[in-house]
């Protein structure tokens, strides 16, 4: 029993745990989900450093990011920003490049995803050696809190959509809670052509026809506490038209 705790001690040791924070006007939360990740990350004896992607937000969210560094270290707070909105997956490419870390894991910044689900993230990926575990909205216990219904519609829409069309051998492909192992973010990274809200199901999409393993852990998602949802019209129209996308060349 002992030989075994220190093997999965030495385990723990041996593994890194890269953050990618892409950030735009997250000012207001930036502080509270660094905090939330320092103190999951530290109780569960997990090694990790959070990498903050700033697109060059107007609200000074990159001069919180600063004082943050000071307080919690550079070996834990890496600030990798750029000078404007990029794209999401441009983001993680930028972020990938800093990790220093055999698995990623990507979330929000604006506290939809609550970091007390990150060790199961990990426990579960040891469990069958996963190549991504994805946060997942609708199985088990998860849900969703805060939303309209016209934003619960349409998430469920999306994924029924999905469903049909792609059998991706996933619940949530809309969601954007994941962790990866690094080299097979990578992979999926280079192959995907999408942006915006139809990003990652693409990714999942790709996983599956690489034959890479998933595994799912029920989340709670809660809307934005702070800040304005940057799903809009648009957004829409271009989750259809990736779909679609997919759906042809997939």
């Amino acid at each position: 029993m002992a030989s075994r705790k220190a093997s999965q001690l030495n385990q723990n040791e041996e593994e890194k745990y890269s953050v990618l924070l892409p950030t735009y006007n997250e000012r207001e939360n930036l502080p509270l989900i660094v905090w939330l990740l320092v103190k999951y990350f530290g109780e569960s004896g997990y090694k990790y450093e959070i990498i903050v992607i700033d697109d060059g937000s107007p609200d000074g969210t990159l001069e919180v990011a600063e004082q943050l560094q000071k307080i919690y270290g550079e070996d834990k707070i890496l600030l990798r920003p750029r000078a404007k909105k990029l794209g999401l997956g441009t983001a993680y490419i930028h972020g990938m490049k800093h990790a220093t870390g055999n698995f990623i894991i990507i979330m929000d910044a604006d506290l939809s995803h609550h970091p007390k689900f990150i060790p199961e993230f990990i426990e579960k990926q040891k469990e069958g050696d996963y190549d991504l575990v994805s946060g997942t909205r609708y199985q088990g216990n998860g849900g969703v809190y805060g939303w309209d219904l016209r934003r619960k519609l349409i998430s469920r829409g999306a994924n029924f959509l999905t469903q049909v069309l792609l059998r991706p051998g996933a619940s949530d492909l809309t969601g954007s809670f994941r962790l990866y192992k690094k080299k097979v973010l990578e992979s999926l990274v280079e192959r995907c052509v999408s942006k915006g809200y139809v990003f990652q199901m693409e990714m999942i999409v790709r996983a599956r026809q690489l034959n890479y393993s998933i595994g799912e852990v029920p989340i709670s998602f809660v809307d934005r506490v702070y800040g304005e949802s940057k799903l809009g019209g648009n957004e829409i129209l271009s989750f259809v038209k990736g779909l679609l996308t997919l759906f042809a060349t997939t």
